[in-house]
C-alpha cells in the first residue's frame, strides 16, 4: 500500500499498486510523483519503487497500461472506503438535475434503436428469468445485479464515446457475476430486514385492532406511520446505493465496498440525485400511454439519466498531472493562476505554453494536466 502526493498538493491513499497504475494510466500521477510506502516516512519517485520501474524485471509481467481501459474494471481487492469516498467527494461535480435529463436526452436521441433494443433486451431477458418455474425468483435475485450492471455499462460506454456492442450488455455475467451477485444479495436482505419488521408489525396491529373496536383508531395510526418509516427507509437505500452494480462492473470495487461508497458519495448530495431518479421515472411512466409497450421506448430515458448523474459525481471532466518540456526551462510546475477555465483555451497566462486538457477520470489523486510545448 502506498500514499502518495497528488497535482494540487495532498496526499491520497493508502492505494494498492493496481489503483496507482490506473492513476498513472489516466494520466492523474506520473513515475515522477512523490510516494511513500503506508505507514513509513521515506518519500521518493514512484518511478523509483520496483513495482512501478517498467524497466524492472518483476514488473515485467504487469507493466503500467498506457491508457485506461474502455472494458470492465479489474477488481481493485480491498480498499479504504473512507479514503475513497473522500477522494470522490473532493472532485465530485454537482449535480444538475435538468442537464442529467438532458444529457439522458441527447443520448436517448442519437442511438434511440441501439438504446431501445438494448434496453428491451434486458428487460426480455429479466422477464423470462422470472417466470422460471418455483426457482424463479430465486433465479432473478442471483442475476439481477448483473442484468442491471451489463446494461448500465453498455449505457456509460455510450455517454463516454467508448465502443460498445450488444455483447456488452452481458459484461456483468462475463465479468464480475459473483460480486454483482452478492451486491444483489446484501440489496434484497436490506429490503427484507427492513419491510420484514414493518409488515409484521402491521399485521400485528390490524389483527390486535379487529379485536378490539376502542383501540382500533390508534392501532390504524400506528400501522400508518409503521408503514410511512419503511418506506422511507426503502427509498433512502435504494437511492443511496443506486450506483452500486456500476461501481463494481466500472471500478472494480467490492459489493459492499461499491454500495458504501455510493451511499458516501450519494449522501452530499441526495435530493438531486432522488431528483434524477424520480423525474427519470415521470419520463420513463409517459411510455405507459403509448399501451403499455410504449415504455420500451422511455425507459432509456430513465437509465439515461441515472447514468449522466454517475458520470457527474464519479467521472466528473477534470485533468490530471503537470508535464512540461524544454519550453518551460525552469522545470517547476505550473499552477493554473486564478479564473483559469480549461474550455477556454484562447486564454494563455502563460505565453510560451499551448494548454491541452484530458478529461478523463477516475478515483485517485485530483490534478491537472498541462502539456507544455513551444509556440
Amino acid at each position: 500500500m502506498f500514499t502518495i502526493i497528488g497535482g494540487d498538493g495532498k496526499e491520497y491513499g493508502p492505494a494498492t499498486v493496481e489503483q496507482i497504475r490506473g492513476w498513472i494510466a489516466a494520466g492523474r500521477a506520473n513515475l515522477d510523483t512523490q510516494a511513500k510506502v503506508h505507514g513509513t516516512d521515506a518519500w521518493k519517485r514512484l518511478g523509483d519503487f520496483p513495482e512501478f520501474d517498467p524497466n524492472a524485471p518483476a514488473a515485467a509481467s504487469s507493466s503500467i497500461p498506457s491508457a485506461a481501459p474502455s472494458g470492465p474494471a479489474a477488481p481493485v481487492g480491498k480498499i479504504d472506503i473512507k479514503a475513497y469516498a473522500d477522494a470522490v467527494n473532493a472532485r465530485a461535480g454537482k449535480i444538475d438535475v435538468m442537464d442529467c435529463l438532458s444529457r439522458s436526452f441527447e443520448l436517448w436521441k442519437n442511438n434511440f434503436l441501439t438504446l431501445v433494443a438494448a434496453t428491451a433486451l434486458m428487460v426480455i431477458l429479466q422477464a423470462v428469468v422470472s417466470a422460471i418455474p418455483v426457482v424463479g425468483g430465486i433465479a432473478s435475485i442471483l442475476t439481477n445485479g448483473a442484468i442491471y450492471a451489463g446494461l448500465y455499462y453498455f449505457y456509460v460506454g455510450k455517454m463516454r464515446g467508448q465502443p460498445r456492442e450488444f455483447s456488452d450488455l452481458f459484461a456483468g455475467f462475463s465479468h464480475a457475476f459473483v460480486p454483482l451477485m452478492l451486491t444483489s444479495l446484501i440489496l434484497t436482505a436490506a429490503t427484507i430486514l427492513i419491510m420484514g419488521p414493518t409488515f409484521g408489525a402491521t399485521f400485528a396491529a390490524a389483527l390486535i385492532g379487529a379485536s378490539s373496536d376502542v383501540a382500533a383508531p390508534a392501532i390504524g395510526g400506528f400501522s400508518l406511520v409503521l408503514m410511512a418509516i419503511g418506506l422511507l427507509a426503502i427509498i433512502y437505500i435504494s437511492v443511496a446505493w443506486a450506483f452500486g452494480f456500476l461501481l463494481v462492473i466500472d471500478k472494480g470495487l467490492g459489493p459492499w465496498a461499491a454500495l458504501e461508497v455510493s451511499r458516501r458519495v450519494v449522501s452530499r448530495q441526495f435530493f438531486r440525485v432522488l431528483f434524477v431518479v424520480l423525474l427519470g421515472l415521470f419520463l420513463a411512466m409517459l411510455g405507459l400511454i403509448g399501451l403499455i409497450i410504449g415504455i420500451i421506448f422511455t425507459l432509456p430515458l430513465f437509465v439515461g439519466a441515472v447514468t449522466a448523474a454517475y458520470e457527474t459525481l464519479f467521472n466528473p471532466p477534470t485533468v490530471a498531472t503537470v508535464s512540461t518540456t524544454d519550453a518551460n526551462p525552469t522545470g517547476k510546475q505550473l499552477s493554473e493562476p486564478r479564473g483559469f477555465r480549461a474550455d477556454a483555451p484562447e486564454r494563455r497566462p502563460y505565453p510560451f505554453l499551448r494548454i491541452t486538457v484530458s478529461s478523463e477520470s477516475l478515483p485517485g489523486p485530483k490534478a491537472r494536466t498541462i502539456n507544455a510545448v513551444s509556440r
